[in-house]
């Protein structure tokens, strides 16, 4: 392909150094796209007396594959195992950090995920986003989605005018090998929300799939007539998730309060 600037021929040529670079010759501005240093470009990395093996580069371009694919919102970017912080004497954030970074490190296991329980802004969503890089870092297929979006998407599907099936929105959420289904139980339970959310769960429940769930609803309401997540989600599916998933109850302050501190 080539490009005009001021008259001149763009051409990309490959470049063995690994740097992008420009060149001009006999009227001709040559681009140097960047390319591996290691294996000049052809993903086989050589190994002194051993032979050949796929390039390092080749798993980066993978990694960032299914990171593209994992549906992480942009909000949780700099999420990783490595700068949550445990508030200071607070054991349920550093039981659920444990149990994160145990899931991550030695994921498949016994294949059971974590139920994240607790009020805003306690980290739920952090250390199940962070749990994600970790097991995109190794290769891992992960989807994250709100619960929420992922009904309206489905909603959205009914609509004669849209492009995707409900099957085509359901299968990557019901196929991928660890998914995050965040805000269990926010949206309101008709029976259509729950027969939607009976078939994902026991799809990936039979499957024996990885998925790692966080809810502001506990299995003890708060007194008054406060909802438990049992209200929320039905009985039959509150059961499963006894047995897919860890309960792993976060307790503490709203962080986000203190954005609210700092203007």
């Amino acid at each position: 392909m080539s490009l005009s600037v001021n008259s001149q021929r763009l051409i990309a040529v490959s470049d063995i150094r690994g740097k992008e670079s420009v060149q001009q010759s006999n009227g001709e501005i040559r681009i140097k796209p960047d390319v591996c240093s290691a294996c000049s470009g052809t993903s086989w990395e050589q190994v002194p007396g051993k032979g050949v093996r796929p390039c390092r580069c080749r798993n980066e371009e993978h990694r960032q594959r299914l990171m593209r694919a994992a549906n992480l919102p942009r909000l949780y970017d700099g999420c990783s195992l490595l700068n949550y912080k445990p508030v200071m004497g607070n054991a349920s954030q550093l039981r659920a950090f444990n149990y994160a970074c145990r899931l991550a490190e030695n994921y498949p296991a016994d294949g059971r995920g974590i139920l994240f329980m607790g009020s805003c802004g306690v980290g739920k969503t952090h250390l199940s986003v962070a749990i994600l890089r970790g097991l995109l870092d190794k290769g891992v297929r992960c989807l994250f989605y709100d619960f929420g979006a992922l009904l309206k998407q489905i909603q959205a599907s009914y609509n004669a005018n849209t492009q995707m099936s409900e099957l085509e929105i359901l299968a990557p959420v019901i196929d991928t090998e660890v998914l995050v289904l965040d805000e269990l139980g926010a949206s309101r339970p008709t029976e259509w929300v729950r027969d939607t959310m009976l078939q994902i769960i026991r799809a990936r429940y039979n499957d024996r799939r990885m998925t790692i769930f966080t809810s502001n609803y506990m299995d003890e309401g708060c007194g008054g007539e406060s909802e438990t997540l049992e209200d929320r989600i039905g009985v039959r599916l509150r059961s499963r998730l006894y047995q897919m998933c860890q309960t792993v109850v976060i307790e503490g302050e709203d962080y986000r309060q203190r954005f609210d501190k700092q203007s």
